[in-house]
């Protein structure tokens, strides 16, 4: 009697531990109590196992979904739905009286099990769903929504779903050509055994590693070396590589070092394009100044070119066309210049002039001396017709910060000057203001520098610089290249296109 069930579809209730499985039955062993299941379904997943076997025991409950007809075979088959474990209206088994077995029960439909069509035989023939069918077919809907979005099976389920209608619906026959081959589409596009689907998911990680990326890429140097091709370049030599801050149309290589000045340099500075401009001493400096005034260059240009340039560099350092605008008439910067009774002074000065020509509010301090030097004089009568203040006294700066500071106190001779009451005090106020501040041609000795600058602007050529001096700046004023080969100095300019280049320290 139990070998009758061979082939049949069932449902196996294990209670809450073990849960649902769906199968055909396989074996039946009465002597021990046991029922085998082939492709098992476990909570509507696929099992791994080909084959699960459970003991009389372990069954709550055990419901019959189809039982195979007298022509069918009781071997596993490829029916979709009953292997999925889609449940229907058959027999039920329930616990015997003894507890060591299960007892059929009678089916609740008097009517026989209907044969579910496969799927070849639904391409050319009608399909009509049988009431039993019907019955279960809420349940089956609700069981292959759950499979596809666990398993990704929703391909099936589309497949599935278009064949379940109406039992009273029939579904038209198709003809022709056209309608043949969208069919032929659909069943290969949907048409794959769901037994085909892995259970497990690809192993990106172990296949990119059977991947030997060195040996492809020898393999294929080796053809190009072989046939003659390359890429890039003639054959079998490596095109040139170039950095980013190369220019691959140059003929000749760059020369850095362009100027050579006769004694050896101090402290040595390079600019941007990184080209070496090395210091000079205070008196190579003094030298090549005093030539350049015998060939024309008058100290009256040297103080204006000096004040354009000191004055360009300012303006960037205030914020440039951004702050610099007619538009913002209500941030007009202000800045203070602290200047000597000296050249360096006169140089302050001609910077002042041309800040407050472009609308900066300058604010020029100079003590007070009996007798001044011509060029102050001079400086200072063109000061005198633009907006600018000239203050006397510490007093008349202003107490709060400005932004900033053009420091031409000190000068490279004249040191009893820091000795003076007034040095002192607007050496005091300087560092209490907190501003910025810009030195322009500072001294080489840092002790006699009282103010810490932020940024330094030296002329022409610059000095060793220390610490103090802050960030480096170099101006051309105009000596041309024959004055600087008269003392003795190879040179070539570094200013390019334009008239101030910072400098780094090497």
């Amino acid at each position: 009697m139990a070998t009758d069930w061979l082939g049949s579809i069932v449902s196996i209730n294990c209670g809450e531990s073990l849960g649902v499985y769906q199968g055909r039955v396989s074996a039946v062993d009465q002597v021990s109590q046991t029922i085998s299941l082939t492709r098992p379904f476990h909570n509507g997943v696929k099992c791994l196992v080909p084959e699960v076997t459970f003991r009389a025991g372990d069954i709550t409950e055990l419901k019959i979904l189809e039982i195979p007809g007298p022509g069918d075979s009781r071997q596993c088959g490829d029916l979709q739905q009953a292997e999925m474990g889609i449940p229907g209206v058959g027999c039920q088994v329930g616990p015997s009286q003894n507890g060591t077995g299960k007892v059929l029960k009678k089916p609740i439909s008097s009517s026989a099990p209907q044969n579910i069509p496969r799927r070849t035989d639904m391409k050319n023939q009608d399909i009509i769903i049988s009431p039993q069918q019907q019955c279960s077919k809420s349940y089956m809907d609700r069981h292959m929504e759950t499979l596809s979005q666990s398993k990704g099976f929703r391909r099936r389920h589309n497949s599935w779903s278009s064949s379940s209608r109406h039992p009273n619906q029939v579904t038209p026959k198709k003809s022709g050509l056209k309608n043949g081959q969208m069919k032929s589409k659909d069943d290969e596009c949907f048409g794959d055994d769901i037994d085909e689907i892995p259970d497990t998911d690809f192993d990106f990680e172990g296949n990119l590693a059977l991947f030997d990326k060195a040996a492809v890429f020898e393999e294929i140097e080796t053809y190009e070396r072989r046939s003659g091709t390359r890429s890039r370049g003639t054959p079998n030599e490596k095109p040139a590589r170039y950095r980013h801050d190369e220019n691959i149309l140059e003929s000749e290589p760059i020369v850095y070092r362009r100027i050579v000045v006769p004694q050896n340099a101090n402290k040595e500075f390079c600019t941007d394009s990184g080209l070496v401009v090395p210091s000079v001493s205070y008196e190579l400096h003094k030298k090549l100044l005093s030539v350049a005034e015998k060939h024309g260059l008058t100290l009256e240009r040297r103080l204006e070119m000096t004040g354009v340039c000191a004055s360009q560099m300012a303006l960037s350092l205030l914020g440039g066309p951004n702050r610099l605008n007619p538009k913002n008439v209500h941030q007009r910067p202000t800045v203070a210049l602290l200047c000597g009774p000296h050249v360096k002074g006169a140089q302050g000065i001609s910077c002042g002039r041309h800040l407050s020509n472009h609308d900066v509010h300058v604010i020029l301090f100079l003590p007070n001396f009996v007798k001044m030097l011509e060029s102050i004089t001079n400086e200072l009568n063109l000061f005198s017709k633009t907006q600018g203040q000239q203050v006397s006294s510490v007093k008349d700066l202003p107490d709060t910060p400005v932004d900033l500071v053009i420091n031409c106190l000190d000068c490279h001779e004249n040191a009893f000057l820091r000795d003076q009451p007034w040095y002192k005090a607007v050496v005091d106020w300087a560092n209490q203001n907190r501003a910025p501040v810009l030195s322009i041609d500072p001294p080489i000795n840092e002790m006699e520098q009282g103010i810490d600058a932020k940024w330094s602007l030296a002329l022409g050529l610059p000095l060793p610089l220390g610490e103090r001096a802050g960030r480096v700046y170099l101006c051309d004023i105009g000596i041309p290249q024959k004055v600087f080969q008269e003392v003795g100095i190879n040179y070539h300019s570094p200013f390019g296109c334009k008239f101030v280049i910072p400098l780094h320290s090497t």
